[in-house]
């Protein structure tokens, strides 16, 4: 019987307070989580590969990263973006189980239908959104090609709101550490992600301006010297690699 507004006012609270996971721990334990939260409750009982995700069940994985993610930042983007980034794994069929490849993709649409149901902020929505889509390259920054790092930047729009990557390097690394006896496993890839996202963005459209290129010319340059640096970061990673 409560409205939306009240249901995400308290969502927020709970999200925001020092374990957010104990949260929807409870709502599940007194049967609640399935009529508020049903694309939550789906997770439960969903198998994961052992192999990555030691605690298998993917309901108990969004909380143990929900814990993590308190751990890590106290921002609401980050704590609810870990709340929704697996929401895909619920209908991965059968058959592929224990593996969910695209479970990606097919959660955004899930993620977007949650946050309108509950009429979450367009912010939150939109970094949660991010982290659903996204969240795989980010555990593989430091074996993507310049290219599709690019195309990650693009998708973040770290051109114009560079200030998202912050909360989707924070939520990724939650997921990251959400996995039973791996809370404390180092996780480059988000420092990898910060220079990439440094060097890239240092390189100005101004100059190239000043050299006569406008227009398509000045996108197609543009693109071409963020590429070149995102290679340059990526051979000095290599050495430290091996």
């Amino acid at each position: 019987h409560l409205t939306p507004e009240r249901s995400w006012k308290e969502t927020e609270k709970a999200l925001l307070g020092p374990a957010p996971q104990a949260f929807f721990g409870l709502l599940r334990e007194v049967d609640a989580l399935g009529a508020l939260f049903p694309e939550l409750e789906a997770l439960y009982g969903v198998p994961q590969t052992a192999r990555y995700h030691p605690e298998i069940d993917t309901g108990v994985h969004m909380q143990l990263a929900l814990e993590q993610a308190a751990r890590l930042s106290p921002r609401l983007d980050v704590r609810f973006a870990v709340l929704c980034h697996d929401f895909g794994k619920a209908t991965t069929p059968g058959f592929v189980l224990p593996g969910h490849r695209g479970h990606e993709k097919r959660g955004v649409p899930i993620v977007e239908a949650f946050c309108e149901r509950l009429r979450v902020p367009r912010a939150l929505k939109e970094i949660a959104v991010l982290v659903a889509e996204h969240h795989l390259h980010c555990h593989k920054a430091l074996e993507l090609r310049p290219q599709t790092l690019l195309k990650l930047f693009d998708a973040l729009d770290l051109w114009r709101r560079p200030e998202r990557l912050e909360a989707f390097l924070l939520a990724c690394e939650a997921d990251a550490r959400g996995r039973t006896g791996l809370e404390d496993r180092p996780y480059p890839q988000a420092d990898y992600l910060r220079a990439a996202a440094t060097v890239a963005s240092a390189v100005s459209a101004r100059e190239l301006l000043a050299r006569g290129l406008e227009g398509p010319q000045l996108g197609k340059a543009l693109r071409r010297e963020r590429l070149a640096v995102l290679e340059q970061l990526r051979a000095q990673q290599r050495p430290r690699e091996g």
